[in-house]
């Protein structure tokens, strides 16, 4: 109640705080930067080495301890992680903020090549990502079916869905 006699009382010292609210909203709106993924500036290219039947103790002795000595001679790299799991190894190589990622990542595939004449016969080739935001995917299609088995429902998401979502700018459809 007391809020209604204030505002009855001063009209005008109630306009002008209306008005400089507004002014303020607007401002505000027409200075915000929408993104939906900020800049993110995450200096990692991570390393996945598969080799099907070895252990994570394998995976180490064999295979993890020669890409770690030649990441090191990266220049640039803040530190290395790795993980070995059962059949496949992956190494996080970790660089200081503001190194150019482009080079690092040439100078990483130089060094994988590098390492893998100490690897063992039938090694194949690793998969080296950079960790990127638009890595991330911000939706999915999810595709159900009561009549049709999950062979028809994949290939109409292949033949009909894909071409028509891969149309839109920016983005990036990976196979079904």
């Amino acid at each position: 109640m007391w809020l209604i006699k204030l505002a009855m009382s001063r009209p005008v010292t109630i306009m002008v705080l209306v008005i400089a609210i507004i002014l303020i909203s607007v401002l505000a709106i027409a200075r915000m930067k929408v993104d939906i993924f900020p800049q993110l500036d995450l200096p990692r290219i991570t390393v996945i080495q598969p080799y099907g039947g070895m252990d994570p103790a394998q995976m180490e002795g064999y295979i993890v301890t020669f890409y770690e000595q030649h990441f090191f001679y990266i220049s640039g790299v803040d530190h290395v992680s790795s993980r070995s799991i059962q059949s496949a190894a992956v190494m996080d190589v970790y660089f200081q903020p503001g190194v150019d990622m482009a080079d690092a990542m040439s100078q990483v595939v130089a060094q994988v090549e590098r390492s893998r004449a100490y690897m063992p016969p039938g090694t194949v080739t690793p998969f080296i990502l950079r960790f990127d935001v638009g890595n991330v995917p911000v939706g999915f299609l999810v595709f159900s079916s009561q009549t049709r088995n999950l062979g028809e429902i994949q290939d109409l998401a292949y033949a009909r869905v894909r071409p028509v979502v891969s149309t839109t700018p920016g983005v990036s459809t990976p196979p079904p």
